[in-house]
């Protein structure tokens, strides 16, 4: 079977999961002094906004990911089919814990709950190169191997920041979801990019 059913669903479910993200802002009613009230109101709503612009951010980097996957992968079966269904009931999940630390940020269980939704995705979305090259089963079989265990490494980031975030929240949860910064950083770092070689 072709990869393109799987790839219209998957940018649907991301762009609609994106978008709710925004429905967990939401500012009190100001009183009388309305310019003091919006400021404070705002300035009060700090870590939602914060919220959102993480989990919009990790969404993309998973888009990405998936984007790069289905680059290489030339064919899906039903295997493939389900792994990315339930990836995708996860990636729907991600407003609702998102709004979740946003109502009680101090509360260790709503930062685990993110936290976990984070771990089966990232496991989710890993599991769907493992499959898909294991034998070269989905793709073309002149892929270098190069990239295969590259892409594999780079499919574990995510799972193990969350765990690590995970540990966090037990001492501060206030602080854990800043350890989603790592990601970008840890994804740029020459040991989890391919670089095609040039015989020379």
């Amino acid at each position: 079977m072709t990869t393109h059913r799987i790839e219209a669903l998957t940018d649907g479910i991301y762009a609609i999961a994106m978008t709710l993200l925004v429905l967990n802002l939401a500012l009190p009613e100001v009183g009388t002094n309305q310019a003091v009230q919006l400021h404070d109101a705002l300035f009060g709503q700090a870590h939602k906004f914060f919220n959102y612009a993480l989990s919009f951010i990790l969404l993309a980097i998973f888009w990405i990911i998936h984007h790069d996957q289905f680059h290489i992968i030339k064919r899906t079966d039903r295997n493939l089919l389900w792994l990315n269904i339930f990836c995708l009931m996860f990636v729907a999940l991600v407003p609702f814990s998102t709004s979740l630390i946003g109502d009680y940020p101090d509360e260790t269980i709503a930062k685990q709950f993110f936290d976990f939704n984070l771990f089966i995705l990232g496991i989710f979305n890993s599991m769907n190169w493992v499959y898909a090259t294991k034998g070269y089963r989905l793709v073309d079989r002149s892929l270098d191997p190069r990239l295969i265990a590259i892409w594999k490494r780079r499919g574990v980031v995510t799972p193990i920041v969350a765990l690590m975030a995970m540990g966090v929240s037990v001492i501060t949860p206030q602080w854990s979801s800043c350890v989603y910064l790592l990601i970008p950083l840890l994804l740029a770092h020459p040991q989890f990019r391919y670089t095609k070689r040039i015989d020379t």
